[in-house]
């Protein structure tokens, strides 16, 4: 979840209860779009849910039980007041169960597919840690090089002197910002909750900068370090965790260091290379037809809407002058799951090696000590029982089953993915429609059956 999206979160969180007519809307919304999905079904689909399958690539070595459970608990989710679609893939010792379940619009208009082009939100950090460490195998910079080389426009920065305080009430950085803050959201900015507790998040939203559910507006990405440049930090950098902002950074890093676009880095150098033929900042006009919209609950009507319509109107059917490395990125299963294959496998993939094993190691260790973790609140009560933060990636350290298991991440706009070593197992979800919290009930039942697949006797 980026930073963007995890304060649209709050906002929708915040709005709970101003409206009475919750459920009433809700109802309406039902009546009104379920006839238009069951009078297109037969009588059989009609008792499904309404829910339609496409593909299944069934995997012999995992239980045709365990297989009916993941189908029939993944389906219960999908209707057109709650997701109007899903994928999910599980992978195993190789084999994969691949499914899509209902539709790409709450209309019903058309199948889910598996190729299918998703806005991966989050799923984006992983991807651009591998790019930064990339560059430091390179010896371009260095995990403690000051950033200050490449981004003098951050030099000698300015600290608040209390979060609650004016922004006007500064002192200057103890030291500078490093690649190792960057990697591991450290630098000393990032989501502050709640909103309305601190001015400078209030500054921050008259800026208009970074405050949206969709990636940061910029003409380019001088622009948005130039923008950024003038704000102070909110802690001392290295000392505390906070969300986003860090990632957004590394990837203007990652820009200057290299000389070369975010997108034309990773294109080269990942995509290409991993046959992600799909994964970009932007959908190509001639893969549009595969861009489903993406929804959010609006929790004052209880009303699944349009975050971002898909097509030719969507926010990310143009190139973005500022490539949002925080959560910016679109992909499809495949190409995701060759990603997280390429991960499971500690940086190799059949033909060559993105990072060596040394520097996927540290990507999947956790940096954040227990004193900065006391010290670094987020937006979810005992975060930091079952999650710990490696570089751009999380190391989930949770024992039940409802939990992820291995090192991975969340999407804000509905995906979660996770690769367990010890196990070799993958698990990916992917939806349109934007998660309402950290405790989701898709993701939730999908990680229980998966983690099922996982006890398997290897």
């Amino acid at each position: 979840m980026g930073f963007h999206t995890v304060f649209g979160m709050w906002v929708t969180t915040g709005l709970i209860g101003v409206g009475c007519g919750l459920l009433q809307s809700v109802l309406l919304v039902e009546m009104w779009l379920l006839p238009h999905w069951v009078t297109r079904l037969s009588a059989a689909a009609r008792l499904r849910l309404c829910i339609k399958e496409v593909a299944m690539s069934l995997a012999k070595g995992i239980p045709q039980e365990l297989q009916d459970e993941l189908q029939a608990v993944m389906a219960s989710h999908v209707r057109p007041d709650n997701l109007p679609g899903l994928l999910y893939a599980v992978c195993r010792d190789g084999e994969t169960i691949l499914n899509t379940i209902g539709y790409v619009d709450k209309e019903g208009s058309a199948p889910l597919r598996e190729d299918t082009i998703f806005r991966i939100a989050s799923l984006t950090k992983p991807i651009v840690g591998v790019a930064a460490m990339m560059l430091v195998e390179e010896g371009v910079f260095s995990l403690d090089d000051p950033i200050d080389a490449f981004l003098p426009e951050l030099a000698n920065r300015r600290v608040l002197k209390r979060l609650d305080g004016p922004i006007s009430e500064t002192e200057p950085a103890t030291r500078s910002i490093t690649v190792d803050d960057l990697l591991t959201c450290r630098m000393g900015f990032g989501l502050l909750l709640p909103f309305d507790a601190y001015p400078i998040n209030m500054t921050l939203a008259e800026m208009g900068f970074g405050m949206s559910i969709l990636p940061p507006e910029a003409a380019s990405t001088d622009d948005w370090i130039a923008a950024f440049s003038e704000l102070p930090l909110m802690r001392q950098p290295g000392t505390v965790w906070l969300y986003g902002t860090s990632i957004l950074v590394l990837g203007a890093l990652i820009e200057r260091a290299s000389g070369k676009s975010l997108a034309g880095f990773c294109q080269d150098r990942i995509f290409d290379p991993l046959g992600m033929v799909d994964s970009g900042f932007c959908v190509p006009a001639e893969k549009l037809d595969r861009f489903p919209p993406v929804y959010w609950r609006n929790v004052v009507t209880g009303a699944v809407e349009v975050l971002d319509p898909g097509g030719v109107e969507s926010w990310f059917a143009r190139e973005p002058g500022f490539a949002s490395a925080d959560g910016g990125l679109v992909s499809t299963a495949s190409d995701y799951l060759t990603f997280a294959r390429a991960m499971l496998h500690c940086g190799a993939f059949d033909g060559g090696r993105l990072i060596s094993q040394a520097s996927y190691n540290k990507m999947r260790t956790d940096h954040i000590s227990p004193e900065q973790k006391t010290r670094s609140p987020f937006f979810a009560e005992g975060f930091w029982d079952t999650v710990g933060w490696g570089y751009a990636v999380a190391i989930n350290t949770a024992q039940t089953p409802a939990d992820p298991q291995g090192v991975g991440w969340e999407g804000g706009y509905g995906l979660t993915c996770a690769w367990d070593h010890e196990t070799g197992t993958i698990g990916l979800l992917m939806t349109q429609r934007m998660i309402e919290g950290w405790v989701t009930p898709h993701f939730q039942d999908f990680r229980r059956v998966v983690a099922a697949i996982r006890s398997l006797p290897q």
